[in-house]
């Protein structure tokens, strides 16, 4: 059944066409030539599963396809955390199939290769995105933006409908292992640390595609508002690129950190805004990444006439409230954007690895991963939790 962009994007519909797990499968003896390992059966995997909307997450063993002509098995060290992980668990943004794995941060080993494979080896280091397949003939997917798949058929990394996948679901990166079509894993230079480049697959490209696209000259003033997983590496990012970056914040507890980062100023933002009318009109663009409803108009206020404001948030429904008056009064230009393509997403890292930019990140086990979703809720992560796969 084929789906609509629009239909992929408001909700994540139920797989009705999936199987269901009945039992394990073995997995067969890996036949090694020239670095191409053929399984023929489906691959034993566990992680950390939501089981319903309460977003609990539980151990849980399932299977994975087997490795196609196309794909690779990596071999999961690391899975950061993304707010997106929380909404969508929560069913902030539809209704979604359960048992269902979260995390489209993912970083690994390719542990094993398809016979067509040739942009991994076995030994690899590999990252997996907020994406796992599109249909690869449009041109929206022949030219890098297979987010934008005109047929509608760009597989995200958990709960869209996957006919190949054994519970009828993608399942993300809260696990051992997955098994991805070769095109959307990237590579990741041996001068990051795994643990380090996790982050950037979703975070990175989310918040580095608007800001290239946005193409500020140096000294530009570049507002960041809302400083978590993404605002902080929006932050390092536009500073890199010699950006006078100001930071919006709610937390004054952030301060610190967000000043060690280069910014020209934090604005800490308290109920009545005031702290932003000196700002009126004076910003050249701003990126926001708060993640719930808000009230946009004090922010969309701080850019200049005819500046633009770009909106990278998903709060619960995909929707946002604002005035209009308020936003044609200023003469703002609005914009909203998702992720960007792979070949960007392997821009990002490079990037990224090349310059010294890194996230900073908060190790934890997989116990650990129900208290760091709350901390990530309460605004107390700083700024991005990193599972080790191990202990799953």
């Amino acid at each position: 059944m084929k789906h609509s962009r629009r239909e992929f994007m408001q909700q994540t519909a139920l797989a009705g066409t999936g199987v269901l797990l009945t039992g394990t499968t073995p997995l067969l003896a890996n036949n090694f030539n020239s670095n191409k390992t053929i399984m023929k059966e489906n691959i034993k995997s566990k992680g950390y599963a939501a089981f319903d909307a309460t977003g609990t997450l539980k151990p849980w063993e399932f299977e994975r396809r087997p490795v196609g002509d196309n794909d690779i098995l990596i071999d999961i060290k690391f899975a950061s955390i993304c707010h997106s992980d929380i909404h969508q668990m929560k069913g902030h943004w539809g209704p979604q199939q359960y048992p269902q794995i979260p995390g489209h941060e993912i970083v690994g080993i390719v542990e094993a290769v398809g016979k067509n494979v040739t942009k991994f080896k076995i030994g690899d280091r590999a990252g997996v995105g907020c994406m796992v397949d599109s249909c690869m003939e449009c041109d929206s997917c022949m030219h890098g933006e297979e987010h934008f798949c005109e047929k509608g058929e760009t597989v995200f990394t958990y709960g869209y409908p996957e006919a190949s996948s054994p519970t009828g679901i993608s399942q993300g990166g809260y696990a051992s292992n997955i098994v991805v079509r070769d095109h959307f894993a990237v590579h990741i230079p041996e001068h990051i640390s795994l643990q380090e480049a996790a982050p950037l697959l979703c975070a990175g490209i989310t918040t580095y595609s608007p800001l290239m696209k946005a193409q500020f000259k140096i000294g530009d003033k570049v507002g960041v508002a809302g400083i978590g997983g993404l605002g902080h590496l929006a932050i390092k990012l536009a500073v890199s690129k010699g950006a006078e970056v100001y930071a919006f914040t709610t937390s004054p507890g952030k301060v610190a950190d967000i000043k060690s980062w280069g910014v020209k100023e934090v604005i800490v933002v308290d109920e009545s805004f005031g702290s932003m009318n000196v700002f009126a009109k004076k910003l050249d663009y701003m990126i926001c990444t708060i993640p719930y409803q808000f009230n946009s108009a004090p922010y969309i206020a701080c850019v200049k006439p005819n500046g633009h404001f770009t909106y990278v948030g998903m709060p619960n429904g995909f929707e946002l409230t604002f005035s209009n008056i308020n936003l044609a009064a200023t003469r703002v230009n609005f914009n909203a954007s998702l992720i960007g393509g792979i070949p960007e997403t392997q821009e990002v890292v490079h990037y990224c690895a090349d310059n010294g930019i890194r996230p900073d990140i908060q190790m934890i086990s997989a116990e650990q991963i129900n208290d760091a979703w709350e901390k990530v809720v309460n605004k107390e992560a700083r700024y991005r939790y990193v599972i080790d796969a191990a202990t799953f």
